[in-house]
């Protein structure tokens, strides 16, 4: 990892999604900011992406949020310059022209309905939103 997280200001639950992130990605690289509330944002890498894309890989972007584990994971975001392979425009519900963490993102819109808290943790979510974007 380029920096070792401060979970300074972290509520509890924040900082063991966190912790489960990092060993579910185990990335290269791993940035976090305090919300000021409790919560952060995170954002990793890289994931890999496969083919459907020219960039191989991404960085993953997410909020945290204070109330996690009752709170969504959404939205999450990738590198901001992605294009498919086919030349294709990328598919709603992926939004161009975003900002996360002073980065260019791409935002990835998918929102968990019904979702059970204690089971879905960030670690899957993230893991379900990379699924559905490898998958377009």
């Amino acid at each position: 990892m380029t920096t070792t997280p401060d979970f300074t200001g972290l509520k509890a639950e924040v900082v063991k999604a966190i912790q489960g992130v990092i060993q579910q990605f185990q990335p290269m690289e791993f940035h976090l900011e305090a919300d000021g509330a409790g919560g952060a944002r995170i954002r990793f890498g890289p994931v890999s992406l496969g083919d459907p894309y020219v960039q191989r890989e991404t960085w993953i972007g997410a909020h945290i949020p204070p109330l996690v584990p009752y709170a969504d994971i959404y939205p999450v975001f990738v590198r901001g310059d992605l294009l498919r392979a086919d030349e294709k425009a990328l598919v709603v519900p992926m939004t161009r022209n975003h900002i996360f963490m002073e980065q260019p993102a791409v935002q990835v819109s998918l929102r968990s309905n019904r979702r059970d808290a204690i089971r879905e943790t960030v670690s899957i979510k993230l893991l379900k939103v990379i699924h559905w974007v490898k998958s377009q």
